[in-house]
């Protein structure tokens, strides 16, 4: 009889942080990723500060007998960790796994989607949407894909019926996010709310939260967002597929 192959192990590779939050967060949103998909098998790894580390959870599961690993980097954008540091640590995985990585999450729709959803749980009211200036707040990334990349989410998310939209960045970059949130106020928008375009809590959301002092409204965190497990889902099928057509090549 044939048997189909078992799904690959779904591996989310999140930075780590000294900030207690981020873990937590990550964990929230690896618990509805798996509500989402009870099939796959996730498991969570940190680059730095949080255990455990990406090796250790690939020797464990190479001990365990897994062939196939989809390594999914908890990231919004292509910046250093995808493009370097991730693909170095996973060269250094034992040689019986099989493992994909798997795009970063954004850009996405549905990352818009729950950057909205944010700001209305945050107290905005959808009906204020043609009256509201909204702040994109990025990380911040010293990569000018990434930066552009952020941009053009802010230029199509404006189409969609915003007075206005403007990223802005934590660090590497400019403008502020203060910077932005006056921008907007000078544009007249009649209110103005910050979006933090980040996964996790931290050093740089929270001064994102700083500089949004004088918005209206601030958004959290995507975090555990349904939109955001339902876009590591598509990017993990997407690396999955990928591997089944390598194997029947």
């Amino acid at each position: 009889m044939h048997h189909s192959a078992p799904a690959p192990v779904l591996l989310v590779i999140a930075h780590g942080s000294r900030d207690p939050r981020h873990a937590a967060t990550v964990h929230a949103l690896v618990r509805e990723v798996r509500a989402q998909r009870p099939g796959v098998r996730v498991e969570t790894a940190f680059l730095d500060f949080n255990v455990p580390s990406v090796n250790g959870v690939l020797e464990s599961l190479a001990v365990e007998g897994v062939r196939d690993v989809v390594a999914l980097p908890l990231l919004l954008t292509r910046a250093f960790h995808a493009k370097a540091d991730i693909p170095a640590v996973l060269r250094e995985a034992p040689r019986r796994l099989r493992i994909r990585q798997a795009g970063v999450l954004g850009p996405s729709p549905l990352l818009v989607s729950a950057l909205e959803r944010r700001l209305y749980e945050a107290g905005l009211d959808p009906a204020d949407k043609p009256t509201t200036g909204v702040v994109l707040a990025s990380a911040g990334s010293s990569d000018p894909e990434a930066i552009a990349v952020i941009a053009e989410i802010a230029r199509e998310w404006r189409h969609t019926g915003w007075c206005a939209v403007r990223p802005a960045f934590a660090s590497a970059s400019l403008p502020r996010t203060e910077e932005a949130v006056r921008e907007l106020r000078d544009l007249g928008c009649e209110r103005v709310a910050v979006a933090p375009y980040v996964l996790a809590p931290g050093r740089l959301p929270d001064r994102i939260a700083a500089g949004a002092a004088d918005a209206d409204v601030l958004g959290d965190v995507l975090g555990a967002a349904p939109e955001v497990a339902r876009v590591l889902l598509r990017r993990y099928e997407a690396a999955s597929v990928r591997e089944l057509l390598a194997v029947g090549a």
